[in-house]
């Protein structure tokens, strides 16, 4: 099979589009063709070996995809050959064949095409344990969105909006803003103003908001300054470097609360797989959400396809074709 591998750390010209064995089958595993393969700014931190990697080189990146069943066990009965699944967490994605644990095989309806569900999936599960888990948007609620034109954050604007928040995102770029925009934010300020004050002066009785995400990290400090008392940070990325240190005092005395992310300590079961997976297309298909920002790069074009998202000049997902 072909794969986008790469045998050292390093910039995206550390990956070769080459020929490797087939991946071995074992225990509970199907054997899927991947359609469609999402690109996610883990695989740069991987590729750059800021990312514990298991084995030996050559490595292969990717995670999230979706695909066509070829073969399954015997005794596996309720996938056949042919089924089409998707996938949110499953190693070695960059390639034309994966082997995918059953517990994380996710039915993909034929409704929805596989560059869709490719699209949605990792980013749309985090972007829901977010708005449910993380803190639960309820409406009326103002909400800050750091990196709103980008994937996740697109999808927050509409997850956040349909909860009946008021939400206003901050963009590098007038082009992103005005995909912030479309994407239904309310307010969208560039980092380059003095965007806390913007956003204190927009708020209700300028208190600033209930809530912001912040993947960017670099910006912890000022996303605090932005949320009221009683707010919320929080801190699920470090798109923008590593953030300064928090008082614990400065939490004590406004009773602000800092919350991590991560979506693999909400994702911890196919079951719970399935049902945000169903909560995501079931919106796609109804029009609710939408994912108009798709960007397409063949599968041995991935070192163009790392560039884009490593420049922050990208929009919304970029997905690899095989």
């Amino acid at each position: 099979m072909k794969a986008l591998i790469f045998e050292q750390f390093g910039g995206p010209e550390v990956l070769q589009y080459k020929e490797i064995p087939d991946p071995t089958v074992n225990g509970d595993q199907i054997l899927v063709r991947t359609r469609a393969i999402g690109l996610n700014f883990a695989d740069i931190y991987r590729r750059k070996g800021n990312y514990h990697l298991a084995g030996n080189p050559p490595y292969i990146l990717g995670y999230e995809g979706a695909g066509v069943v070829e073969w399954v066990p015997e005794h596996i009965q309720h996938i056949q050959i042919g089924d089409r699944i998707a996938f949110a967490d499953v190693p070695f994605a960059n390639a034309e064949l994966i082997t995918v644990p059953v517990d994380r095989a996710i039915p993909l309806p034929a409704d929805i095409s596989f560059e869709h569900a490719a699209g949605l999936l990792l980013q749309g599960m985090s972007a829901h344990y977010l708005v449910n888990d993380s803190y639960r948007v309820h409406a009326g609620d103002e909400v800050l969105i750091h990196a709103a034109a980008g994937g996740v954050g697109q999808l927050l604007i509409q997850l956040c909006k349909s909860k009946g928040a008021k939400v206003i995102g901050l963009t590098s770029s007038e082009a992103k803003k005005h995909v912030a925009l479309t994407a239904g934010a309310d307010e969208v300020f560039l980092y380059s103003a003095d965007w806390v004050q913007e956003v204190l002066k927009c708020s209700h009785e300028k208190e600033g908001v209930q809530v912001a995400y912040d993947s960017v990290g670099s910006t912890l400090s000022d996303s605090f300054a932005a949320v009221r008392t009683r707010g919320t940070v929080v801190f699920y990325g470090m798109a923008g470097g590593d953030p300064t240190p928090v008082d614990p005092r400065m939490l004590m005395d406004t009773s602000k609360t800092l919350t991590g992310g991560d979506l693999w300590n909400h994702v911890t079961s196919l079951e719970n797989r399935i049902r945000r997976a169903n909560v995501l297309l079931g919106a796609l298909r109804e029009g609710s959400l939408k994912l108009d920002t798709l960007t397409m790069f063949s599968l041995k074009d991935g070192a163009e396809a790392h560039r884009l998202l490593e420049s922050r000049r990208s929009t919304g997902k970029i997905v690899l074709i095989p």
